[in-house]
């Protein structure tokens, strides 16, 4: 059987339009949430932490996690989107926070490190390569490269752990999450107005698998690979994230069968009896000092006005150019790309080779970035049926064009393209799959191409409009990852609440 959804892109194409009833109730409330995913979920709870509990989160799914959310089958859940969190900085005290509350950090050693409760820690082995005819421990190529490969890989990741530590005039890594508190060094910051592919070759690199390497992790957490993204977030990638939150120097990452969707869920707590779903918000505008929001409720197919002193769109800006006026002319710099997910149930993954089933399983010289085990974490490791999801993005020069050309495929066409990548590993996998369900994302992710992160576009579209509409999503940042998201959230409470604002 084989199934294609998506996130509900036919519903939101009404706002080219506008043609929706006009509506027939109001709801005032001091303070309005447009989008439940991360951001908007986490200005929920911050809102909660400030004593606030007066608001109202409006959502177009059906279902509050944007990005972070998940789906079932008899057999495990499975992610629809981010599927893992990397262990935080140890200086990001607000995510160490939240971690501690939701039971993920369970305590603090002796030398002040934080204790990750370890069954939600990915188990080993957690990456394997399938890498010339063989799978090998990893996703870095380790068996069967050139002397001269191995040299390459040495050199480029000896300067990521200089960028991971190095600091600007101002004391501020160059590289940091969220990206706010990287330095604004100048000549770093320059680096977001080459490609990664441009950088690669200043530096004097010609390895295949290195580059192939890059090009897979700039795909992972951007959508572009490495001829499209700007190359400040590709070494972002690696020099970001600080590894000092557990005292081995341990990379590790927290993840679940329903992926980050987990993280969502505990958010979600903070929106109990707040939150409208299935409400696609379609005007924004003020009037009268009060900000005016129309949104239509695709259940009972009436519209409604919500009335409210703040609103904070936590909602990305591909859509809010169609809320409120006069966007466009900045929203056109934001790049998404899309992506498809495909969650498959098989009998069985039957192979001759090395190393056995991980949770995340790379496949060198696929189209795709490979597949997650979505059972890895499951304490019970004899499963009926194994459900593994495969993660393609559409990296490509035109993303408008492409994201055009990803609904005129039928389940058919995107079954057998799952399929053959997957083949290149498990030339089986087709005779041993009895279920697919094919999830298209048309706007996965921000994707950062050369000039955005540190450009003008992004600094208008964070601005507030007279102290009454504010603006949060991992967008607004340039990197779409769980710490961004959450960040965001955090930040615009307090700077309606405060007055304070931060440099995004």
């Amino acid at each position: 059987m084989i199934r294609l959804s998506g996130t509900k892109h036919l519903l939101g194409h009404r706002l080219w339009i506008k043609d929706f009833p006009k509506p027939t109730r109001q709801v005032e409330i001091p303070y309005l949430i447009v989008g439940g995913g991360i951001a908007g979920l986490s200005a929920a709870r911050q809102f909660q932490k400030r004593g606030i509990t007066d608001f109202l989160i409006v959502e177009l799914d059906n279902h509050l996690g944007g990005n972070s959310s998940n789906g079932e089958n008899k057999y495990s859940k499975y992610p629809l989107g981010a599927h893992y969190l990397p262990l935080p900085n140890f200086q990001d005290k607000e995510l160490l926070g939240f971690l501690e509350e939701e039971k993920i950090i369970l305590g603090y050693d002796p030398k002040g490190f934080p204790v990750f409760d370890e069954l939600q820690l990915t188990f080993a082995p957690d990456e394997r390569l399938f890498y010339k005819n063989n799978w090998q421990e990893g996703v870095v190529p380790k068996e069967g490269n050139m002397v001269s490969d191995d040299l390459e890989f040495q050199k480029f990741f000896k300067e990521m752990d200089i960028f991971r530590t190095a600091k600007g005039q101002d004391q501020k890594y160059l590289f940091d999450i969220p990206l706010y508190l990287s330095s604004s060094d100048e000549k770093t910051r320059a680096l977001d107005k080459i490609t990664m592919k441009k950088w690669f070759k200043d530096n004097h690199f010609t390895s295949e698998p290195l580059f192939n390497y890059i090009d897979y992790c700039c795909k992972d957490d951007f959508g572009l690979g490495i001829e499209f993204v700007s190359a400040w977030a590709g070494i972002h990638y690696f020099a970001g994230r600080k590894q000092d939150s557990t005292a081995e120097k341990h990379d590790s990452v927290l993840t679940w069968p329903e992926g980050n969707s987990r993280l969502a869920n505990h958010l979600k707590k903070y929106t109990n009896d707040k939150a409208l779903k299935s409400h696609l918000v379609y005007e924004v505008k003020i009037e009268n000092n009060k900000v005016i929001a129309k949104a239509f409720d695709d259940v009972s197919k009436t519209a409604v006005e919500i009335i409210a002193n703040k609103v904070i769109m936590a909602s990305p800006q591909f859509v809010n150019q169609y809320l409120i006026k006069d966007r466009k002319t900045f929203t056109k710099d934001f790049h998404y790309t899309p992506w498809l997910l495909a969650t498959l149930v098989v009998e069985d993954l039957p192979d001759n080779f090395s190393f056995p089933l991980a949770w995340d399983n790379v496949i060198y010289g696929s189209k795709g970035l490979g597949y997650v085990y979505d059972q890895h974490q499951n304490l019970n490791q004899v499963q009926e049926k194994k459900v593994i999801t495969y993660y393609f993005s559409f990296s490509s020069a035109d993303l408008r064009k492409t994201r055009k050309e990803l609904y005129k495929k039928d389940k058919e066409y995107w079954k057998q393209f799952v399929l053959n990548d997957l083949k290149i590993a498990h030339p089986d996998i087709e005779e041993y799959t009895e279920d697919i369900e094919v999830f298209l994302l048309g706007h996965g992710m921000i994707s950062p191409a050369p000039g955005f992160i540190f450009g003008e576009s992004k600094k208008l579209a964070k601005q507030n409009i007279q102290n009454a509409v504010y603006f949060a999503h991992s967008d607004l940042s340039g990197i779409s990852i769980f710490e961004e998201a959450f960040h965001q959230g955090i930040n615009v409470v307090n700077e309606i609440l405060d007055g304070t604002t931060v440099d995004s």
